[in-house]
């Protein structure tokens, strides 16, 4: 059974930290994303509301730390630890069951094609596994997202359905979206369940 974790805490990989977005985040965030939109704009709804005004970047993001802190949903910045630049985002989402959890992610288009994504999604495959106590950790991409798709792939999932996907191709189409999933039995031989990380509370 799922175990809602409460409160703040931030996730140190070999290269990257992952933490709750803070309000102070807006701008720095604005311009991420505004940097990536082209990449970002076929694959996150989120997206096509950009660019917004910064009061509502703020009150969003506002609403992202108060889901954290309460065990609603986690959703966490990308950052460089050394210079504590937005590398992109990620999230723990309970939308999938009550025994399930969902990672989401994005990178920033200048910073792709580093592994950035794969060492995040790696973090909160553990982060899942062995804090929130889930029995399967999903993630879901389009199928035209071949880039997203060797996240999971690489870390040892199994692609085990395909279903509608709420998004179109800027042409208009209809997509479909593939499911990939990781269970407790598959984990322990997983590259999540080597990966190293550090966990800090705040």
């Amino acid at each position: 059974m799922r175990r809602a974790l409460h409160g703040r805490h931030r996730v140190l990989t070999a290269r990257l930290l992952l933490r709750p977005w803070d309000a102070a985040d807006a701008a720095p965030l604005t311009k991420a994303v505004i940097a990536s939109l082209p990449e970002l704009w076929p694959w996150m709804p989120w997206a096509r509301e950009w660019p917004a005004e910064p009061s509502a970047v703020e009150e969003r993001l506002m609403g992202f730390a108060a889901a954290f802190e309460e065990g609603r949903d986690w959703m966490y910045g990308i950052f460089d630890p050394a210079d504590g630049s937005v590398l992109g985002g990620t999230g723990l989402h309970p939308r999938v069951g009550p025994d399930a959890i969902e990672i989401g992610y994005w990178i920033r288009t200048d910073v792709t094609r580093r592994g950035y994504a794969t060492e995040a999604a790696a973090a909160l495959t553990r982060v899942a596994f062995e804090l929130h106590e889930v029995d399967h950790v999903e993630i879901r991409c389009d199928e035209w997202n071949d880039a997203s798709a060797r996240v999971p792939e690489r870390l040892g999932y199994r692609r085990v359905a395909e279903i509608d996907s709420p998004l179109k191709t800027p042409e208009g189409a209809n997509q479909r979206r593939h499911v990939w999933s990781l269970d407790r039995a598959g984990y322990p031989a997983s590259l999540p369940a080597r990966a190293k990380i550090e966990i800090r509370e705040e």
